[in-house]
C-alpha cells in the first residue's frame, strides 16, 4: 500500500522541529563550552575516613534550611552502596557510539529522600541534662534506615582477606554534563573561564531531570526554595586563587586542584603523564574531571596464613568496574615507581604523591584564605 503523501503543513511542521533541534543542540554545546578546564586528583591510598572533607563542604554550603540533607561532598566506603543508596544501579550518563562522536542520553532513576538519607536530630538535651544512667544517644522520631555514611567500614571480601577503602565524591564537573543535557530551562553550564558547573538559581524551576540524568546522583533537591543544588567546586573561593574547602582542609594530604592542561602541574601529570589518576565510572559518558588514584591494598593470605602473591587482595575486576580497564596499569606503574624509590632511585611520581609541600597539591589556588578579605552574602 502506497505511504500517503505529506501535507505542505505537515513538511512545514517537521523542518520547523529541525530547526528546534538543531537551535536547542547549538544552545547546549555552547552552554558546555568552556576555555580551560579545572580539575581534581584524589589519591585512595591516602585518604583515612575522617570525613574533614564532607564538614568543611557542610559547614561552608549546606547548613542552611533546604539543604539540610545535603552533602555535597561525601566518603563513602567501598565497596558498598553509597549514597543515595545504590546510586550506581539509578542510571543515567549517555551511551558512547562511534567513538565519542555520538552520545546518547540513558534515562535514569530519581533517588528518593530516604535513599539519599534525612538528617535527623538527636536527644542530645535528655542526654546531656538527664540524670538516668541507661540514656543514651538515639535519633528523635522516624527511625531512620540509610544515611550519608550508612555502611562506614564494612567493605568486602572475608576473613583474612577483607578489605574496603574510602571514596571522596563531588560533583565531578563533567567535560559532558548530562545535567546540563537534561535542563529544560537551559538553567546548568559550564563558567567559560574554568568548566566548573553550575546551576543558575534564577532559571531554575525544580523539575528535577537534573537528578534522574546525573549517573553519579550529585546533585540536589532544595524543597524549601524549589531548586536543584550542588557541588560548585568553591569558584568563589577559586576566584581569588583559593583552593576548595574539601582539598584544603584535607589532613592527610589527599587532593590535588589544578588546571588540567597545566604540563608542569601535579594534576595534568598524575593524570596525562603518568596516567594514574583515572576517572570513576567512565563508561558513563560524562568525561569527569575529578581522578583518582585506585587503592593498593596489603597482600592477599592463603589458607595456611601465608602471603598469596598470586591474588591480589582488592580484586583488579573490582578496580576495573570503579575506574575503567586502565586500572591494573596504573597500579602497575605504582608499584614501579615504588619500587625504584625504595632502592634509592629518583621518582617524580612518588614525589608527587608524598606531597611534602602541600601547597604545591593546589597552585595557582595556593592563597591562605585568612589572607583575603571576604563579603559573606546569600549562598548559592
Amino acid at each position: 500500500m502506497a505511504e500517503k503523501a505529506k501535507t505542505a503543513e505537515e513538511i512545514a511542521k517537521e523542518k520547523r522541529q529541525k530547526e528546534l533541534a538543531k537551535e536547542l543542540q547549538a544552545t547546549k554545546e555552547r552552554l558546555r563550552y568552556s576555555k580551560r578546564q579545572i580539575a581534581s586528583v584524589v589519591d585512595l591510598n591516602k585518604c583515612i575516613g575522617c570525613q574533614t572533607c564532607s564538614i568543611a563542604c557542610k559547614t561552608l554550603w549546606t547548613d542552611d534550611e533546604g539543604r539540610d540533607y545535603m552533602w555535597w561532598n561525601t566518603v563513602n566506603t567501598q565497596p558498598g552502596s553509597g549514597t543515595p543508596k545504590d546510586w550506581e544501579k539509578m542510571g543515567g550518563g549517555y551511551k558512547v557510539r562511534f567513538e565519542g562522536k555520538v552520545r546518547e542520553p540513558i534515562k535514569g532513576k530519581l533517588p528518593t529522600r530516604d535513599e539519599f538519607g534525612e538528617a535527623w536530630k538527636f536527644n542530645y538535651e535528655e542526654v546531656h541534662k538527664g540524670s538516668s544512667q541507661t540514656t543514651y544517644l538515639k535519633p528523635i522520631g522516624k527511625e531512620p534506615e540509610w544515611g550519608m555514611n550508612w555502611d562506614e567500614d564494612q567493605g568486602g571480601g572475608v576473613f583474612p582477606n577483607a578489605f574496603y577503602f574510602y571514596l571522596p565524591r563531588i560533583c565531578n564537573h563533567c567535560t559532558y554534563p548530562t545535567c546540563l543535557d537534561a535542563c529544560p530551562r537551559n538553567a546548568i553550564y559550564k563558567r567559560q573561564e574554568d568548566g566548573i558547573v553550575v546551576v543558575d538559581e534564577k532559571r531554575c524551576k525544580g523539575y528535577r531531570f537534573c537528578i534522574e540524568a546525573c549517573p553519579y546522583k550529585k546533585i540536589y533537591f532544595n524543597r524549601k526554595d524549589v531548586l536543584g543544588q550542588k557541588c560548585i567546586f568553591c569558584y568563589p573561593r577559586i576566584e581569588k586563587g583559593v583552593a576548595p574547602a574539601c582539598a584544603r582542609q584535607c589532613p592527610a594530604r589527599v587532593r590535588w586542584v589544578g588546571w588540567l592542561d597545566d604540563v608542569q602541574g601535579p594534576v595534568h601529570k598524575l593524570v596525562k603523564k603518568w596516567k594514574v589518576a583515572l576517572p570513576l565510572h567512565p563508561e558513563y559518558g560524562t568525561e569527569p574531571n575529578v581522578f583518582y588514584v585506585p587503592p593498593l591494598a596489603p597482600p592477599r593470605l592463603d589458607t595456611t596464613g601465608k602471603i598469596d602473591i598470586l591474588k591480589p587482595r582488592i580484586p583488579l575486576r573490582y578496580l576495573e568496574y570503579l575506574f575503567g580497564p586502565e586500572a591494573g596499569k596504573a597500579l602497575t606503574t605504582l608499584k614501579a615507581e615504588m619500587a625504584k624509590r625504595r632502592n634509592g632511585q629518583p621518582s617524580e611520581l612518588t614525589e608527587i604523591l608524598i606531597a611534602k609541600d602541600w601547597k604545591g597539591m593546589f597552585k595557582p589556588f595556593d592563597k591562605d584564605p585568612l589572607s583575603l578579605t571576604w563579603t559573606r552574602g546569600k549562598k548559592g
